[in-house]
């Protein structure tokens, strides 16, 4: 299926108007101007911004001995409420709760549930596992505080995207071996969850807008530093020895994404292992959910992901 006109424009400007990740030196830098760009006029449009239906608060709090600052997206509606947490995207290396700031309140006003979007440690500078470690602290973190919080801590999901999606495959498993926090539901959006397979996704569409081939396997050097080689599966998800008694999963699907086979990929392996499992595809490439002004399929997910969260967290 073609992309949308606009989508298709953008993908031509984007390309033009940014350095690719393999050729960054300096991250810091490459991070305060792509949130100057999210906070200016086109970066409202192009990103969206939180669902005014809302209370979007900002937090920082202690986890784990590290300061996390996080984005809460807490629907109208008497408590306790379910939870999700949502890891955002960025190769590991870059990204913000403030990019999926859209996508996350709107599944929030969409499901009555609290959407918590906490930042976390990043490569290069903080290679594998930090962000594991930091995602997996918060989710512990947020359950336990759950009564303070008004959450319900019976009623919980995972969400992310691209290499936040990765992490909450992750966390889902870790969850599933260490008996806890119990989970109801994954959501997966375009996860990337094989660090160094190449599968034929990622040769139809090398040169995709937003994320290429080279652009991949840069994020995955970088986010493993001297790890890069290992056989832990906290790496590669699909790895895991085994995916049964995982919650269900609601996997997210860009057609035009070179990583739109480790989705489909991870399905499989979910359903053979015994896990509900809904794959929905959408014309559209990688970051779709995260630029609404580009991708008018971002809220045909809003509307696919909410439906399955209610039914699961209710």
């Amino acid at each position: 299926m073609s992309l949308p006109l606009r989508t298709r424009v953008f993908g031509v400007l984007e390309r033009a108007a940014s350095s690719p990740v393999e050729e960054v030196r300096d991250f810091p830098a490459r991070r305060a101007s792509r949130l100057k760009l999210q906070r200016s006029a086109v970066g409202r449009w192009l990103f969206g911004t939180a669902d005014p239906s809302v209370a979007t608060t900002e937090r920082t709090v202690e986890v784990a001995g590290r300061r996390c600052r996080m984005l809460v997206h807490r629907p109208g509606g008497a408590g306790p409420l379910p939870l999700v947490l949502n890891l955002h995207g960025g190769g590991w290396v870059q990204g913000n709760p403030e990019q999926s700031a859209w996508f996350a309140s709107r599944v929030a006003a969409a499901t009555g549930a609290v959407v918590v979007s906490p930042d976390y440690r990043l490569a290069p500078e903080d290679p594998f596992p930090a962000q594991l470690e930091d995602a997996e602290a918060v989710l512990r973190w947020l359950v336990e505080q759950a009564s303070d919080l008004g959450i319900d801590a019976g009623r919980v999901a995972v969400m992310g995207d691209s290499a936040g999606g990765g992490l909450a495959a992750t966390i889902a498993l870790l969850a599933r071996d260490a008996g806890g926090p119990s989970l109801r539901a994954q959501v997966l959006v375009y996860p990337g969850v094989e660090a160094y397979e190449r599968w034929p996704s990622e040769d139809e569409f090398a040169e995709a807008a937003v994320l290429t081939s080279r652009n991949m396997r840069a994020f995955v050097r970088l986010y493993l530093g001297d790890s890069y080689g290992t056989d832990d599966w906290r790496a590669s998800p699909i790895r895991a020895a085994s995916h049964a008694d995982l919650p269900p999963a609601f996997v997210v699907v860009a057609d035009h994404d070179p990583l739109a086979d480790n989705g489909r990929r991870y399905a499989d392996v979910l359903r053979s292992d015994g896990v509900e499992v809904e794959l929905v595809e959408y014309p559209a490439f990688h970051g779709f959910v995260s630029l609404p002004g580009v991708s008018p399929p971002a809220t045909d997910a809003v509307r696919d992901v909410a439906r399955f969260l209610r039914r699961h967290l209710a």
